[in-house]
């Protein structure tokens, strides 16, 4: 049944054409049997060209048309296939670059803990520095004072033992003198 319908839709053409043109020709003023005639002879050599058409170009046709319907099936599926393996890297490359962007933030976070981590070093060694800084100066400053006390006593003691000497000498007569060398003698050589 499928392979008549080709048959008959162009049986079918062939009598509307030949009807037009058996229409237009009226006007000529033939006979009617005559107009009958070339019609037919009209309408069987256009049946005669159309069927030896169908029958040298059908079977191209039809492969030209199968093989064209293979050709885009092959294609779609073909397409089909590149959209599923290009999805498939997308899908890939999203999960890497998501991996990248994780690692990235994670990398920021260290350098970032790090940075507050050498920054609390620098201030801690800074405040330790500061603080030995401050001790050393205390340490000389105390060493100064020390110094510097122990320098004035000394002159003390040096203004005192000449403030002394001459207060004896002024005050110590040469029979004072010779009476302490003697007791000094005397207790010298007793004692030992």
């Amino acid at each position: 049944m499928k392979k008549l319908r080709p048959v008959v839709t162009a049986v079918l053409v062939c009598f509307v054409f030949a009807g037009i043109a058996w229409a237009s020709g009226e006007g000529e003023g033939g006979h009617g049997a005559e107009k009958w005639i070339d019609l037919g002879k009209k309408t069987f050599n256009f049946v005669v060209l159309i069927g030896l058409l169908y029958w040298l170009l059908a079977a191209k046709i039809k492969d030209f048309f199968v093989g064209r319907r293979a050709e885009i099936k092959e294609s779609l599926e073909k397409a089909a296939t590149q959209k599923a393996e290009a999805e498939k890297k997308f899908r890939e490359y999203s999960e890497k670059l998501d991996k990248a962007s994780l690692e990235i933030d994670n990398i920021y976070e260290m350098i970032k803990a790090q940075g507050v981590a050498e920054k609390q070093k620098i201030i801690e060694d800074a405040e330790r520095t500061a603080k030995k800084m401050k001790e050393d100066a205390q340490a000389r400053i105390e060493q100064e004072t020390k110094k510097i006390t122990d320098m004035l006593k000394a002159q003390a003691v040096q203004i005192s033992v000449q403030m002394a000497e001459e207060l004896l000498r002024k005050n110590i007569t040469k029979d004072d003198h010779e009476k302490m060398v003697k007791e000094y003698v005397e207790k010298v050589v007793t004692k030992h």
